[in-house]
């Protein structure tokens, strides 16, 4: 199973974008895609990659508190696909983002969710700049 992060570019401080991670390949179908615990991380040279935000397979969000009211995850099983609108960015917010994935049975509490050893499948990344 993949997964292909799209959606960045060069956008102004102030201004949206959507992220879009969508999986494929393998015998990934819609209800084992619904299975899985999805979420955003973003990395800058020289740092850590760190989360951003996530959506549990019940569709319980999480995000880091740096984008609160800003951002919003959200995902559609049907097209195995999970977005991150973006709104209001700032230059801070410039960085590679990731997409990572993990199947899950159990209800996972938000703090393990929070944690980038938990996933075990990841996008490529894709980058956006925040120009001031």
């Amino acid at each position: 199973v993949q997964l292909q992060a799209s959606g960045g570019g060069l956008v102004q401080a102030g201004g949206s974008l959507r992220l879009s991670c969508a999986a494929s390949g393998g015998t990934l179908n819609t209800y084992a895609f619904s299975r899985n615990a999805l979420s955003w991380f973003r990395e800058t040279p020289g740092k850590e990659r760190l989360f951003v935000a996530t959506i549990s397979r019940g569709g319980d969000t999480t995000y880091t508190d740096s984008v609160k009211g800003r951002f919003t995850i959200s995902r559609d099983d049907a097209k195995k696909t999970v977005y991150l609108q973006m709104n209001n960015l700032k230059p801070e917010d410039t960085a590679i983002y990731y997409c990572a994935a993990r199947s899950t049975i159990l209800t996972i509490p938000s703090e393990t969710l929070r944690q980038r050893a938990f996933y075990d499948n990841w996008g490529q990344g894709t980058e956006f700049t925040v120009s001031s």
